[in-house]
């Protein structure tokens, strides 16, 4: 992998880490593209932290209070909602581990994504009609329940994890820019935790010091990486990701979801027409 391709990836898994269109979607189907085959975990680690600081800039105010006060009502709604994400990684780690190298669901799961964000919006609206909408201070144990367990099945890659979280709070009746913001919260552990096992297994696989010491000097012999391009792709992914977060917070204000499902819904077409008949890609 190159510099640039490097920064190509870098820019979609900043961009699509919180826009809900799939951040995991995006990144399977470039790396097809691409060809790029047998991505450095490495690397994939190193994009995820680089969204992690873009989270930590715009929401340090919110991070900040919890630190503050970790026993509030919201450190626990976010403990709660992280669960059933966790449960599912670990229940489903290999069938996860599989459906990510066949890529084979990747046009049904954008298209599981369009009919999320619709439903989403269209609940929402019918809530904002009738002022119905719930405050953060309205929020309950079981409202976070459900927002996590729309995380948990937004693993496979495709599905949007900011569209489902944020779609699942819609689906519960919550402020829409609350909804927002508790799911970039949400991906803090979630992020986290991909780089702690992304770690882990670069530990366990024996790989770590080699890989460490190989991007010192410049190049991943295993996968071809120098550190130019692991630098240049983790820069990128914190600075698109820290736009991505102020984009989304005032499009959830501001505007619909509408416009992101015409985006996953044609993509997922494409990937389906792909698939199945012209094999350009896959």
């Amino acid at each position: 992998m190159n510099i640039f391709e490097a920064i190509i990836l870098g820019i979609v898994q900043g961009l699509t880490e919180f826009l809900p269109v799939s951040s995991s979607g995006h990144l399977v189907l470039l790396q097809k593209i691409f060809k790029i085959e047998n991505q450095s975990l490495f690397f994939d680690t190193m994009l995820h932290a680089g969204t992690l600081i873009s989270v930590f800039i715009v929401l340090w105010k919110d991070i900040w209070n919890l630190i503050k006060n970790p026993v509030q009502k919201l450190m626990l709604f976010l403990i709660i909602a992280t669960i059933p994400a966790v449960i599912a990684a670990l229940l489903f780690d290999d069938s996860i581990e599989e459906i990510f190298k066949s890529a084979r669901f990747l046009g049904w799961c954008f298209l599981f994504t369009t009919a999320l964000l619709v439903a989403a919006e269209m609940l929402s609206r019918r809530a904002l009609n009738k002022s119905e909408q719930k405050k953060a201070e309205d929020m309950t144990w079981l409202d976070a329940l459900c927002i996590g367990l729309m995380q948990a099945i937004a693993i496979p890659p495709g599905v949007s994890r900011s569209g489902a979280t944020i779609s699942g709070a819609l689906f519960r009746g919550l402020d829409r820019d609350f909804a927002a913001r508790f799911s970039f919260l949400m991906s803090i552990p979630a992020i986290l935790g991909a780089v702690v096992l992304q770690t882990k297994d670069l530990i366990t696989s024996g790989n770590v010091n080699s890989q460490t010491a190989d991007a010192a000097l410049g190049t991943l012999s295993e996968t071809t990486i120098n550190a130019g391009a692991v630098v240049a792709g983790t820069l990128t992914a914190a600075v698109v990701g820290f736009f991505a977060v102020k984009f989304m917070l005032k499009i959830i204000r501001e505007k619909s979801l509408f416009g992101f499902a015409v985006y996953t819904g044609a993509l997922g077409l494409l990937v389906l027409m792909d698939q199945y008949f012209t094999r350009f890609v896959f």
